[in-house]
């Protein structure tokens, strides 16, 4: 009887090394520059470290817009929808004073003056420099801080002192569309406020009407070591008001 035919053997494969690129293969690679590094090393120091929460909100900003367009008639300087949120900022936190405070290793540091970074995107990257003493300035002075700020970091002329301290950001990407997201908290701070694009939409009125108004959605990351989440609630709701009643502002 002849003997059964053994399974034929499976050749061993040798993983594949890796693949050196070809010319014209469809991509290049561009070497990281500094900035590209530091903004990834903090922000995933940020990510890993700061236990993030969020919480967001509808603002109606229709008595916001009215304003900004009157006192845009009458001013040089002209204001913006985010120099008045940054005001609101201020306003909130000097509403809601707890919040404005950062963690540190040996306490909770808690602050006087509302210190507020400004998110701005310039060419490689992203700074946050800050604007001091926001909730003693009116929104003029605001303004043209925050166009000065700006410029000189598009131009890379921001001085070191400039983008240190404070206890929150803000960023607006309201400008590009984006309806609403959430930021990643630039430490020290304690939180960051995610502002997106106002848009119309529909809306139940106090009285049970459906009816149109313009609508702003924030989002509020917030370091939970610093925050506690019905802190976090009280001054994004202190920040709804000022938004939703602009007129305080300007006393």
């Amino acid at each position: 009887q002849d003997a059964p035919e053994s399974a034929p053997s499976t050749p061993e494969v040798a993983p594949a090394p890796d693949a050196a690129p070809l010319p014209g293969a469809g991509f290049r690679d561009e070497a990281h520059t500094p900035m590209r590094r530091a903004i990834a090393r903090r922000l995933t120091e940020s990510v890993t470290t700061v236990p993030h929460f969020f919480l967001t909100a509808d603002c109606r900003v229709d008595e916001l817009i009215d304003l900004r367009r009157r006192i845009n008639t009458r001013t040089a300087v002209k204001v913006s929808v985010n120099d008045i949120v940054l005001k609101a900022v201020a306003a909130a936190m000097t509403d809601v004073v707890e919040a404005n405070a950062i963690w540190t290793t040996d306490a909770i540091r808690r602050f006087d003056a509302v210190d507020i970074g400004v998110a701005v995107s310039i060419p490689g990257g992203l700074v946050t420099p800050v604007l001091r003493d926001v909730q003693s300035k009116p929104l003029g002075a605001i303004a043209a801080e925050v166009r000065d700020l700006a410029e000189r970091a598009r131009a890379g002329r921001l001085k070191q002192q400039e983008l240190e301290g404070g206890s929150f950001a803000v960023s607006n990407l309201g400008m590009y569309g984006t309806k609403e997201f959430s930021a990643i908290i630039n430490p020290p701070h304690a939180g960051i406020l995610a502002v997106g694009a106002a848009s119309a939409r529909p809306v139940v009125s106090a009285e049970g009407n459906l009816e149109v108004a313009t609508v702003m959605t924030v989002t509020l990351s917030a370091d939970h070591r610093a925050m506690d989440g019905a802190l976090a609630a009280q001054w994004l709701a202190a920040f709804v008001a000022h938004v939703e009643n602009p007129l305080g502002l300007l006393v």
